[in-house]
Protein backbone atom coordinates (compact mmCIF):
# COMPACT_ATOMS: atom_id res chain seq x y z
CA UNK A 1 0.00 0.00 0.00
CA UNK A 2 1.42 3.36 -1.02
CA UNK A 3 0.66 6.16 1.43
CA UNK A 4 1.48 9.77 2.20
CA UNK A 5 1.82 11.13 5.74
CA UNK A 6 0.49 14.71 5.92
CA UNK A 7 -0.52 17.20 8.57
CA UNK A 8 -2.51 20.39 8.88
CA UNK A 9 -1.36 22.39 11.92
CA UNK A 10 -0.12 19.15 13.48
CA UNK A 11 -3.33 17.20 12.88
CA UNK A 12 -1.69 14.26 11.09
CA UNK A 13 -3.21 11.50 8.99
CA UNK A 14 -2.15 8.74 6.64
CA UNK A 15 -3.51 9.44 3.13
CA UNK A 16 -4.21 6.76 0.53
CA UNK A 17 -5.58 7.20 -3.00
CA UNK A 18 -7.93 4.24 -3.23
CA UNK A 19 -8.35 4.01 -7.04
CA UNK A 20 -4.69 2.96 -7.08
CA UNK A 21 -4.56 1.24 -3.69
CA UNK A 22 -7.96 -0.18 -2.65
CA UNK A 23 -8.38 -0.91 1.07
CA UNK A 24 -10.98 -3.48 2.03
CA UNK A 25 -10.58 -3.19 5.81
CA UNK A 26 -10.01 0.51 6.59
CA UNK A 27 -10.97 0.14 10.25
CA UNK A 28 -8.26 -2.42 10.95
CA UNK A 29 -5.73 -0.58 8.78
CA UNK A 30 -6.34 2.71 10.58
CA UNK A 31 -5.93 1.18 14.02
CA UNK A 32 -2.77 -0.71 13.06
CA UNK A 33 -0.97 2.01 11.14
CA UNK A 34 -1.92 4.87 13.47
CA UNK A 35 -0.13 3.34 16.43
CA UNK A 36 3.01 5.26 17.46
CA UNK A 37 6.20 3.19 17.64
CA UNK A 38 4.50 0.09 16.16
CA UNK A 39 2.94 1.73 13.10
CA UNK A 40 3.33 4.94 11.14
CA UNK A 41 1.77 6.99 13.91
CA UNK A 42 -1.14 9.33 13.17
CA UNK A 43 -4.53 10.63 14.23
CA UNK A 44 -6.06 8.25 11.70
CA UNK A 45 -6.46 7.23 8.08
CA UNK A 46 -7.97 9.29 5.23
CA UNK A 47 -9.02 7.59 2.01
CA UNK A 48 -9.22 9.68 -1.16
CA UNK A 49 -11.46 8.34 -3.88
CA UNK A 50 -13.51 9.21 -6.92
CA UNK A 51 -16.94 10.85 -6.69
CA UNK A 52 -20.03 11.17 -8.84
CA UNK A 53 -20.98 14.52 -7.28
CA UNK A 54 -17.63 16.24 -6.67
CA UNK A 55 -14.04 16.19 -7.91
CA UNK A 56 -13.00 13.68 -5.24
CA UNK A 57 -14.33 11.95 -2.13
CA UNK A 58 -12.89 11.63 1.37
CA UNK A 59 -13.48 9.02 4.07
CA UNK A 60 -11.92 9.47 7.50
CA UNK A 61 -11.13 6.77 10.06
CA UNK A 62 -9.92 7.79 13.52
CA UNK A 63 -7.08 5.99 15.21
CA UNK A 64 -9.60 3.95 17.22
CA UNK A 65 -11.22 2.74 13.97
CA UNK A 66 -14.37 4.84 14.22
CA UNK A 67 -15.42 6.73 11.10
CA UNK A 68 -15.53 10.52 11.31
CA UNK A 69 -17.97 12.76 9.48
CA UNK A 70 -15.56 15.54 8.67
CA UNK A 71 -12.03 16.87 9.26
CA UNK A 72 -11.13 20.42 8.28
CA UNK A 73 -7.37 19.91 8.49
CA UNK A 74 -7.72 16.70 6.52
CA UNK A 75 -9.74 18.48 3.85
CA UNK A 76 -6.93 20.97 3.24
CA UNK A 77 -4.42 18.14 3.00
CA UNK A 78 -6.59 16.26 0.52
CA UNK A 79 -6.56 19.37 -1.65
CA UNK A 80 -2.77 19.45 -1.49
CA UNK A 81 -2.54 15.71 -2.20
CA UNK A 82 -4.64 15.72 -5.37
CA UNK A 83 -2.92 18.83 -6.78
CA UNK A 84 0.65 17.89 -5.89
CA UNK A 85 0.14 14.35 -7.21
CA UNK A 86 -1.19 15.83 -10.46
CA UNK A 87 -4.60 14.22 -10.08
CA UNK A 88 -6.06 17.64 -10.94
CA UNK A 89 -4.84 20.96 -12.25
CA UNK A 90 -7.67 22.88 -10.56
CA UNK A 91 -6.92 25.31 -7.74
CA UNK A 92 -10.57 25.18 -6.69
CA UNK A 93 -11.47 21.60 -5.77
CA UNK A 94 -14.75 20.11 -4.55
CA UNK A 95 -14.69 17.23 -2.08
CA UNK A 96 -17.50 14.84 -1.15
CA UNK A 97 -17.57 14.08 2.59
CA UNK A 98 -20.05 12.45 4.94
CA UNK A 99 -21.12 15.95 6.02
CA UNK A 100 -21.64 17.27 2.50
CA UNK A 101 -19.59 18.70 -0.35
CA UNK A 102 -16.77 21.04 0.66
CA UNK A 103 -15.03 23.53 -1.63
CA UNK A 104 -11.27 24.00 -1.26
CA UNK A 105 -9.39 27.02 -2.61
CA UNK A 106 -5.72 26.11 -2.96
CA UNK A 107 -2.84 28.55 -2.47
CA UNK A 108 0.43 27.68 -4.19
CA UNK A 109 3.95 28.27 -2.91
CA UNK A 110 7.01 29.33 -4.87
CA UNK A 111 7.73 25.67 -5.67
CA UNK A 112 4.39 25.35 -7.48
CA UNK A 113 2.97 23.04 -4.81
CA UNK A 114 0.14 23.73 -2.41
CA UNK A 115 1.26 25.50 0.76
CA UNK A 116 -2.10 26.38 2.29
CA UNK A 117 -5.80 26.26 1.54
CA UNK A 118 -9.10 27.90 2.37
CA UNK A 119 -12.08 25.60 2.87
CA UNK A 120 -15.73 26.58 2.76
CA UNK A 121 -16.84 24.54 5.77
CA UNK A 122 -20.52 25.30 5.23
CA UNK A 123 -23.04 26.66 7.70
CA UNK A 124 -22.73 25.97 11.42
CA UNK A 125 -25.65 24.60 13.41
CA UNK A 126 -26.11 25.75 16.97
CA UNK A 127 -29.34 23.97 17.86
CA UNK A 128 -28.77 20.91 20.01
CA UNK A 129 -29.51 17.69 18.08
CA UNK A 130 -32.47 15.76 19.39
CA UNK A 131 -30.39 12.67 20.12
CA UNK A 132 -28.33 14.62 22.65
CA UNK A 133 -29.99 14.39 26.04
CA UNK A 134 -29.37 18.06 26.85
CA UNK A 135 -31.82 18.99 24.08
CA UNK A 136 -34.78 19.25 26.45
CA UNK A 137 -32.90 20.93 29.29
CA UNK A 138 -32.97 24.67 29.92
CA UNK A 139 -29.91 26.63 28.85
CA UNK A 140 -27.94 28.17 31.71
CA UNK A 141 -27.73 31.34 29.61
CA UNK A 142 -28.15 32.04 25.91
CA UNK A 143 -26.21 29.39 23.92
CA UNK A 144 -24.80 27.87 27.11
CA UNK A 145 -25.61 24.44 28.53
CA UNK A 146 -24.22 22.65 31.57
CA UNK A 147 -22.73 19.24 30.85
CA UNK A 148 -20.68 17.39 33.43
CA UNK A 149 -20.29 20.54 35.49
CA UNK A 150 -18.96 22.61 32.58
CA UNK A 151 -20.85 25.38 30.82
CA UNK A 152 -20.36 25.22 27.07
CA UNK A 153 -21.83 26.00 23.68
CA UNK A 154 -22.95 23.32 21.25
CA UNK A 155 -21.89 23.83 17.61
CA UNK A 156 -22.12 21.33 14.75
CA UNK A 157 -19.81 21.63 11.75
CA UNK A 158 -21.12 18.38 10.32
CA UNK A 159 -19.77 16.75 13.47
CA UNK A 160 -20.64 17.68 17.08
CA UNK A 161 -18.59 20.03 19.26
CA UNK A 162 -19.00 21.30 22.82
CA UNK A 163 -16.96 24.49 23.33
CA UNK A 164 -16.04 25.60 26.86
CA UNK A 165 -14.41 28.95 27.70
CA UNK A 166 -12.12 28.86 30.74
CA UNK A 167 -9.81 31.42 32.43
CA UNK A 168 -6.65 29.48 31.49
CA UNK A 169 -6.79 26.63 29.01
CA UNK A 170 -3.38 25.27 29.97
CA UNK A 171 -4.66 24.51 33.47
CA UNK A 172 -7.27 22.05 32.17
CA UNK A 173 -6.45 18.37 32.78
CA UNK A 174 -7.43 17.53 29.22
CA UNK A 175 -6.64 13.77 29.30
CA UNK A 176 -9.05 13.35 32.19
CA UNK A 177 -11.74 15.95 31.53
CA UNK A 178 -11.80 15.55 27.74
CA UNK A 179 -12.43 11.82 27.88
CA UNK A 180 -15.02 12.23 30.62
CA UNK A 181 -17.02 14.75 28.61
CA UNK A 182 -16.72 12.83 25.33
CA UNK A 183 -18.51 9.91 26.98
CA UNK A 184 -20.89 11.97 29.13
CA UNK A 185 -24.44 10.55 29.10
CA UNK A 186 -25.60 13.86 27.58
CA UNK A 187 -23.86 12.79 24.36
CA UNK A 188 -25.04 9.26 23.45
CA UNK A 189 -23.11 9.54 20.16
CA UNK A 190 -20.10 11.10 21.94
CA UNK A 191 -18.79 14.58 21.22
CA UNK A 192 -15.66 16.58 20.39
CA UNK A 193 -14.64 18.80 23.30
CA UNK A 194 -12.84 22.16 23.05
CA UNK A 195 -11.46 24.25 25.90
CA UNK A 196 -10.69 27.87 24.99
CA UNK A 197 -9.15 31.00 26.52
CA UNK A 198 -9.28 34.45 24.95
CA UNK A 199 -5.81 36.02 25.03
CA UNK A 200 -5.27 39.79 25.49
CA UNK A 201 -4.45 40.20 21.78
CA UNK A 202 -7.81 38.69 20.83
CA UNK A 203 -6.40 35.30 19.76
CA UNK A 204 -8.40 32.31 20.95
CA UNK A 205 -6.13 29.66 22.50
CA UNK A 206 -7.83 26.30 22.07
CA UNK A 207 -7.05 22.74 23.15
CA UNK A 208 -9.08 19.85 21.82
CA UNK A 209 -10.15 16.34 22.76
CA UNK A 210 -11.38 14.72 19.55
CA UNK A 211 -14.09 12.08 19.53
CA UNK A 212 -12.39 8.82 18.61
CA UNK A 213 -8.82 10.17 18.65
CA UNK A 214 -8.28 11.82 22.04
CA UNK A 215 -5.88 14.74 22.32
CA UNK A 216 -4.74 16.05 18.94
CA UNK A 217 -2.52 19.00 18.09
CA UNK A 218 -5.25 20.65 16.04
CA UNK A 219 -8.83 20.22 14.86
CA UNK A 220 -10.18 22.16 11.89
CA UNK A 221 -13.86 21.66 12.61
CA UNK A 222 -13.09 22.36 16.27
CA UNK A 223 -11.47 25.66 15.35
CA UNK A 224 -14.55 26.58 13.31
CA UNK A 225 -16.86 25.59 16.17
CA UNK A 226 -14.73 27.62 18.58
CA UNK A 227 -14.98 30.72 16.38
CA UNK A 228 -18.76 30.37 16.19
CA UNK A 229 -19.09 29.82 19.94
CA UNK A 230 -16.87 32.85 20.61
CA UNK A 231 -19.04 35.05 18.41
CA UNK A 232 -22.26 33.78 20.00
CA UNK A 233 -21.03 34.32 23.57
CA UNK A 234 -19.29 37.67 23.03
CA UNK A 235 -15.69 36.48 23.30
CA UNK A 236 -14.88 37.55 19.72
CA UNK A 237 -16.32 38.94 16.51
CA UNK A 238 -16.95 36.96 13.35
CA UNK A 239 -13.25 36.76 12.39
CA UNK A 240 -10.87 34.86 14.67
CA UNK A 241 -7.40 33.37 14.81
CA UNK A 242 -7.54 30.06 16.64
CA UNK A 243 -4.21 29.04 18.16
CA UNK A 244 -3.84 25.32 18.87
CA UNK A 245 -0.96 23.12 20.02
CA UNK A 246 0.04 22.46 16.40
CA UNK A 247 -0.48 25.90 14.85
CA UNK A 248 -2.97 28.65 14.09
CA UNK A 249 -6.01 28.65 11.79
CA UNK A 250 -7.77 31.76 10.49
CA UNK A 251 -11.56 31.49 10.67
CA UNK A 252 -14.14 33.81 9.10
CA UNK A 253 -17.89 33.58 9.67
CA UNK A 254 -19.02 35.53 6.61
CA UNK A 255 -22.29 37.21 5.73
CA UNK A 256 -23.41 34.18 3.70
CA UNK A 257 -23.46 32.31 7.06
CA UNK A 258 -20.68 30.00 5.87
CA UNK A 259 -17.48 29.36 7.82
CA UNK A 260 -14.22 29.77 5.89
CA UNK A 261 -11.10 28.17 7.33
CA UNK A 262 -7.57 29.00 6.14
CA UNK A 263 -4.45 27.15 7.22
CA UNK A 264 -1.38 25.18 6.15
CA UNK A 265 -1.17 21.77 4.48
CA UNK A 266 2.12 19.90 4.77
CA UNK A 267 3.49 16.64 3.34
CA UNK A 268 5.69 14.89 5.88
CA UNK A 269 6.81 11.85 3.86
CA UNK A 270 5.66 9.19 1.44
CA UNK A 271 6.11 5.46 1.83
CA UNK A 272 4.92 1.95 1.08
CA UNK A 273 3.85 -0.73 3.53
CA UNK A 274 5.27 -4.24 3.27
Amino acid sequence: MKFTKMHGAGNDYIYVYTPECPIENPVEVSVALSRPHFGIGSDGLILIGKSDVADFSMHIYNNDGSEAMMCGNGTRCVGKYVYDHQLTDKTTVTLETLSGIKTIQLQLGEDGKVSSATVDMGEPRTEVPSQFLIANSVAVRNNLFNVGGYEGTFVSMGNPHFVIFVPEVMDVELPVVGKKLEFDPAFPERCNIEFVTRRPDGTLRMRVWERGSGITLACGTGACATAVAAALTGHAGRISDIEMDGGTLHIEWRDDNHIYMTGPAVTVFEGETI
